[in-house]
């Protein structure tokens, strides 16, 4: 699985991010081991308390547990990579919580420990922690017999899928997959051979390069939303400027945009709203479903938590017959018998409570298989869309390209019409 690490403060939000229920289907709060506190806000809160007798200010390490999209691990696989994160990391024994989330037909968890040694009152260092996860994520795909993702197969090889935050927020604001974005921009920088093909490659794909305001590299879609073009890429704007060439110079963002402006019209412009429009009410019955498919499954796992308490102040009760109490009780304590009754007692709890535990897991496999199903219809509507929003991009570029007089119809995408 992919293991990715920091440190960091913030008990307080932290708290909050890993118990969003709002961006998830279900949220478990797993394991909150060596705090005083029974809740994960107060339990992190705690760890800052401690760190408050040192000059540590990083005072939390976290680290999320992503199995491939395919693997339904259950509650205890989570552990066992936590442990052997702990055992790498040089934290064991250190208070942790483990929080495991559903979304979308996949599970992964979150693991923070405190830095904080309370015998020594001394942050634990910790160096070199992302090669030592990169090394252990390793392990664990070759335990669980996952197929290497290319990045680990070729030694640090980077997926063209990973965005940053900055990147990801932006295209949520605009409705589009990050993904697509960024991997237009890489697949016209990989074919292009100079700057002036790589902006033909962008333009195809309804993008436009222009000059940004610090003389950096920008490009602007036909609605006027702003890319950094190195960001997109992942590369330096100096690397991309060496790669690239002076070539030919680009014009000024203001002149581009003012440009756009002029050309495409609110008939064109009106067309990409309407396809977004179309596309999210195409998606939300399959949303609205997928929100009421995990109302249902909450539902069903409160109840199953319900006969589960119940079953066990039953059987605990039930345990605590076999002691007996006055003289007999006594004489029990004499020769041992009740001293067996424990032992006997013990085992039985220890293998009631893992009972409980494979009862839940293997309702949670079943909850995630409906789920997946839902959500595979959902990524397949996607893939319609990216491949709708790129014909009509394409249609509107053949458009923006036809010249200002006598121009001649543009052909037309599919299921899109121009002139009505």
């Amino acid at each position: 699985m992919i293991l990715k690490g920091s440190q960091r403060a913030g008990a307080g939000q932290l708290a909050a991010h890993l118990l969003n229920e709002r961006d998830n289907d279900h949220v478990t709060l797993h394991e909150l081991r060596g705090f005083v506190a029974d809740d994960l806000c107060g339990a992190l809160h705690e760890s800052y308390a401690i760190s408050q007798g040192t000059r540590c200010t990083q005072f939390l390490f976290s680290v999320s547990l992503n199995p491939p999209k395919h693997a339904v691990l259950d509650a205890e696989a989570f552990e066992r990579a936590a442990n052997a994160c702990e055992e790498r990391l040089g934290l064991t024994g250190q208070p942790r919580a483990i929080v495991i989330h559903e979304k979308e037909g996949r599970r992964h968890a979150h693991v923070v420990w405190s830095r904080i040694d309370a015998g020594t009152m001394r942050a634990i260092n910790m160096a070199h922690f992302k090669n030592k996860l990169t090394a252990l994520s390793k392990e664990l795909y070759l335990e669980h017999g996952w197929d290497l993702p290319d990045g680990m197969r070729h030694m640090g090889g980077k997926s063209p899928l990973n965005f940053t935050l900055e990147e990801w927020q932006q295209a949520k604001r605009l409705q589009i997959d990050p993904r697509e974005i960024k991997q237009t921009f890489q697949q016209a920088y990989e074919r292009a051979d100079g700057l002036k093909a790589f902006a033909a490659a962008l333009e195809e794909q309804g993008y436009f390069l222009a000059e940004g305001n610090r003389r950096g590299f920008v490009a602007l879609d036909i609605e006027g939303n702003v890319y950094s073009v190195p960001r997109y890429l992942g590369v330096k704007t100096k690397e991309f400027r060496e790669r690239m060439g002076d070539g030919p110079t680009l014009r000024p963002i203001a002149l581009v945009s003012a440009e756009l402006n002029q050309k495409a019209t609110a008939k064109l412009k009106s067309y990409v709203r309407e396809t977004r429009e179309r596309h999210r009410t195409e998606l939300r019955p399959l949303q609205r479903r997928a929100a009421e498919l995990t109302a249902e499954q909450k539902q069903e796992r409160a109840r199953l938590a319900t006969r589960q308490t119940v079953r066990q102040r039953t059987e605990a009760a039930a345990r605590a017959r076999k002691l007996r109490t006055g003289l007999r009780g006594l004489w029990d304590r004499l020769t041992g018998t009740a001293a067996a009754i424990h032992d006997a007692n013990r085992l039985d709890a220890w293998e009631a409570a893992r009972r409980d535990s494979q009862q839940r897991d293997r309702l949670i496999k079943a909850q995630m298989a409906d789920r997946r199903n839902v959500q595979l219809r959902i990524e397949k509507l996607r893939r319609r869309h990216v491949d709708e929003r790129r014909d009509l991009h394409r249609a509107i570029m053949a458009r923006l390209r036809e010249p200002e007089l006598h121009p001649s119809p543009p052909r037309r995408p599919r299921g899109f019409t121009f002139d009505r």
